[in-house]
């Protein structure tokens, strides 16, 4: 018997719009998968072949780029911060739509052109980082991996990067969004080396999630 197919999806956001997609492709998790006080990371599907590991959404790039997984689903915004050479991203499934996005204090204004350093707070200081350098700016980072919104309160930060969907919570904490870096959206992920030595299955795979996007478009 061949080694499974490690698939894996991320916790939070994402994972309630996976389902439906992952039960067109045909694949659907045991059901110890929904049992909420189970502690169990690795799960069985009605695949044989294919077992789903539930982990952090940036953890799911590095389990695929490493060939732990051989594939995943994650948003962009994790494909673009890591940059791996292994990844590829070729369907956009999507779903889990949302934007990273420049905000700070309410009245304030963007960081200009004649500004050359900026202390940011964010998740995604890679990307950050790059897209102030396209503005001719130096970015500090000062990596948060939560309650971004308190830094530019607390002085930690003048601005921060962050992911934002209906923009509450940045009004909750006396923030505006002031530019939006990057659309966001799921995106299949895999393993290069995979999609080559195991060319009978993981091709067929990306396939299946391709033509399941297509319906979906369709029915809406």
């Amino acid at each position: 018997m061949p080694e499974p197919i490690i698939f894996a999806i991320p916790k939070g956001r994402i994972l309630d719009e996976a389902l439906p997609l992952l039960a067109r492709v045909g694949i659907e998790p045991s059901d110890e998968f929904f049992d909420k006080k189970s502690r169990a990371l690795v799960f069985g599907t009605n695949q044989p072949h294919v077992s789903l590991i539930r982990v952090r959404a940036f953890d799911v790039a590095t389990f695929v780029a490493h060939g732990a997984a051989q594939l995943g689903i994650v948003g962009s915004d994790v494909v673009d911060e890591f940059d791996y050479s292994e990844l590829y991203a070729p369907v956009d499934l999507g779903i889990g739509h949302c934007r990273l996005s420049l905000a700070g204090p309410e009245g304030s204004a963007p960081p200009g052109l004649g500004e050359s350093h900026i202390r940011v707070a964010t998740k995604y200081p890679g990307t950050t980082r790059r897209w102030f350098e396209a503005q001719g700016i130096q970015a500090e980072c000062i990596k948060l991996n939560g309650a971004m919104e308190i830094a530019p309160k607390l002085g930690l930060a003048s601005h921060i990067v962050d992911l934002v969907s209906t923009g509450r919570t940045l009004v909750e904490n006396a923030l505006a969004e002031q530019t939006i870096i990057s659309e966001v959206s799921a995106r299949l992920i895999v393993n290069r080396a995979a999609f080559k030595l195991r060319s009978a299955e993981v091709p067929a795979l990306v396939e299946k999630f391709r033509q399941a996007v297509g319906q979906g478009n369709a029915a809406a």
